[in-house]
């Protein structure tokens, strides 16, 4: 399927190109989020016509993102859980507990913005991605521990067993492997809605 970026994306384009998608991660993830429009002749004249006005909300919305990148600089949250002697979670963290606990922090951001390539399943501190913005992003310490008393330990720098070397890797690394294959994360949106539910606002859609 054809589209309209309606915002910056990792490996397809920028604000209004156009570009080709898989339908799948079209319908059930890049437009119902608002990310895109279908490139239909109407939709392509409404863009150019309305374009300043989403380069100047995209600005807004930017700089409103790098206010609150600066305030989340150093951004640390603790998680506890239980696990094994050897470190390794009876269960793991996800992208919503991450979530989560940095909204407890009195940051509001939601499990989409995590960037995490996969679940975390032993004791430890990974620096973890937020994505404030499609251009904006912050690096938030998350320390997974059984006690209060292990997360400061883990805090000073001391191993309780966590991450062997194999299984650490840095903010970067991360980042690639989410947006490696974006429509395989559509696939797995539980939140994405029925597939070919397309919830676009009025405005955007295209005329009969």
């Amino acid at each position: 399927m054809k589209i309209i970026l309606m915002e910056r994306i990792e490996k397809l384009g920028q604000m209004g190109d156009i570009v080709t998608v898989r339908d799948g991660y079209a319908r059930n993830f890049l437009l119902p989020k608002g990310k895109a429009l279908r490139a239909s002749k109407n939709n392509i004249v409404q863009f150019e016509q309305q374009k300043s006005q989403y380069e100047a909300q995209n600005l807004e919305q930017r700089g409103e993102a790098e206010g609150l990148a600066q305030r989340m600089d150093g951004v640390s949250v603790v998680l506890i859980r239980q696990a094994s002697d050897s470190g390794q979670l009876y269960g793991s963290v996800n992208t919503r507990d991450i979530a989560v606990a940095v909204t407890e922090a009195g940051f509001t951001i939601d499990r989409h913005q995590v960037i995490l390539a996969r679940p975390i399943k032993a004791l430890g501190v990974q620096e973890v991605g937020l994505q404030l913005h499609p251009e904006v992003s912050v690096v938030a310490r998350v320390n997974v521990a059984r006690s209060e008393d292990e997360a400061a330990a883990q805090a000073a720098g001391r191993r309780i067993g966590g991450f062997d070397d194999e299984d650490e890797f840095d903010t970067q690394q991360a980042a690639e492997e989410y947006f490696e294959n974006p429509e395989d994360f559509a696939a797995d949106d539980e939140d994405a809605g029925e597939e070919g539910a397309e919830q676009l606002p009025e405005e955007e859609k295209p005329a009969p």
